[in-house]
């Protein structure tokens, strides 16, 4: 799978979120604003797995078809990912 330009930008960006919560754990800041940190960042990573495991599926389904595959297997495992990410 090829990963694009926006799926790492989207890493960076909570690379960089995580890292801000880092600085607000080192300056004792408030356990609330804490928390809705971490959990903008759960959902971004959350938000990502989904585009990835959709991406993917979509590549996979496309490459069955051409080799007149079924597709049913690629489309339960993908289903599992997304159970298993939530």
């Amino acid at each position: 799978m090829n990963y694009n330009k926006k799926m790492i930008n989207r890493i960076n960006r909570i690379q960089g979120q995580l890292n801000g919560v880092v600085k607000m754990m080192e300056e004792n800041k408030d356990c609330k604003d804490v928390i809705t940190q971490l959990s903008a960042s759960k959902s971004s990573i959350q938000r990502l797995m989904g585009i990835i495991i959709s991406e993917n599926l979509i590549e996979c389904v496309r490459l069955a078809e051409e080799n007149d595959e079924s597709s049913k297997d690629l489309i339960n495992e993908a289903v599992n990912l997304l159970v298993k990410s939530k």
